[in-house]
């Protein structure tokens, strides 16, 4: 075995185990720069990597799973590192061709700026012993990673047939989305609380009214089958605080009959639901995110010592999600009251058909889910996090036409 190779695999392993320190893992270093001083010059780190992947998408993992992963547990350059790889490839072995459509979405947003280990170092323009380390650490973790559940076929399921299938497409409304995001968007930028509370309330109302119409329309046979099909996907949340933020989650998914299954080591929340509902969740949790984000800065700088605590933050966190889903659903099931006078006694059993679908889908992808205990957090947190749920979010204002 190849000297570089031998040092990259033996620097891998001691990568991985959990509290290895900085001065153990530079003693591997040290050796590979005596050797390979440009960074992967050879090319094995490259070749490492890329043989890894295969088996990571066997075990369920796809390609925006990998770049959150090593950003989380290593950093954000690593995170540009795993994303040349995937980028080279996906190049060599003409994924773009190949791929569903939810693949080529993804690799589409990775931010790769070299499809090779020995470009990426190139283009990070870090010392060498910070390269190599970067790749020992990336290494380390990926040859250790879980399995996840298959969300999306791997590219040893990838077919004609799969591609002419477009129940692995989103099956939306563009329309209803863009209007849904366009409302978004104007809540997040204006400077006036009374507005953003408008629109994100309209926001609401649409994303209730129109799961509520697609439901419908599908049961009478107006829409494509696949309008119905439950499907899952992955949300990533970021530190700090992760697992806090992954309630706010939990509340807008329950509040838009999606299921919200956590993995918190990795901050990954798999969302299971009808397509148009996963996008809608989707957007309105990266606006609360965001308008909470901004509420948790103005609280923390009124609590002063007592609001830069993690147990204030988390507090703030968990309690702005218990009210949001009180909020949303009293938005919900306004939204059904008034889908009622359309449909009449027909929307309940269609509603609650569609819901037993996600069930069913989430208890057949996590046989084993249980529900965590909760959390010890700060009563001064929680006490603000609910006050700005309730004045930053769905406020009783109503704006009137689209």
């Amino acid at each position: 075995m190849d000297d570089v190779l031998r040092l990259l695999l033996a620097g891998a392993r001691l990568a991985a185990q959990p509290g290895v320190t900085g001065q153990e893992l530079d003693r591997v270093v040290d050796r590979l720069l005596v050797r390979d001083p440009a960074v992967d010059s050879g090319g094995h780190a490259q070749e490492v990597l890329r043989e890894l992947l295969p088996t990571l998408w066997e075990g369920g993992w796809q390609p925006a799973d990998l770049a959150h992963a090593v950003r989380r547990k290593v950093s954000t350059r690593a995170a540009r590192l795993v994303a040349a790889v995937i980028a080279g490839e996906a190049a060599a072995e003409g994924v773009a061709e190949r791929a569903p459509r939810a693949w080529t979405a993804q690799l589409a947003e990775l931010d790769s700026r070299a499809d090779t280990v020995a470009g990426w170092w190139q283009a990070e323009r870090v010392p060498p012993a910070a390269g190599w380390r970067d790749v020992l650490r990336v290494v380390g973790l990926l040859r250790t990673l879980p399995r996840l559940e298959q969300l999306v076929p791997p590219p040893s399921g990838w077919s004609a047939a799969l591609l002419a299938d477009s129940s692995w497409d989103d099956v939306v409304d563009a329309r209803a989305l863009s209007r849904i995001r366009g409302l978004l968007a104007k809540a997040e930028s204006t400077d006036f609380e009374a507005e953003a509370e408008a629109l994100t309330a309209k926001a609401q109302e649409l994303m209730a009214r129109h799961a509520i119409d697609t439901a419908m329309l599908g049961h009478r046979g107006a829409a494509p089958a696949t309008t119905g099909q439950v499907q899952a996907r992955r949300l990533h949340l970021d530190d700090p605080h992760a697992e806090a933020k992954a309630a706010v989650v939990q509340a807008v998914g329950t509040a838009n009959g999606v299921r919200v299954v956590l993995l918190p080591a990795f901050g990954i929340a798999t969302l299971v639901g009808m397509p148009g509902d996963l996008d809608a969740v989707e957007l309105l949790v990266t606006s609360l995110l965001l308008q909470s984000g901004r509420a948790l800065a103005d609280a923390v700088q009124q609590a002063g010592s007592r609001g830069r605590t993690a147990a204030y933050r988390r507090g703030f966190f968990y309690s702005y999600a218990q009210r949001i889903e009180e909020r949303l659903t009293e938005a919900r099931d306004q939204a059904r009251v008034e889908a009622t006078a359309t449909y009449g006694s027909a929307l309940a059993p269609v509603l609650a058909d569609q819901q037993a679908a996600v069930d069913r889908a989430v208890e057949e992808l996590f046989p084993s889910v249980r529900r965590r205990s909760g959390r010890t957090v700060d009563a001064a947190g929680w006490h603000a996090g609910r006050q700005a749920a309730d004045a930053a979010d769905l406020g009783g204002t109503r704006l009137t036409g689209g």
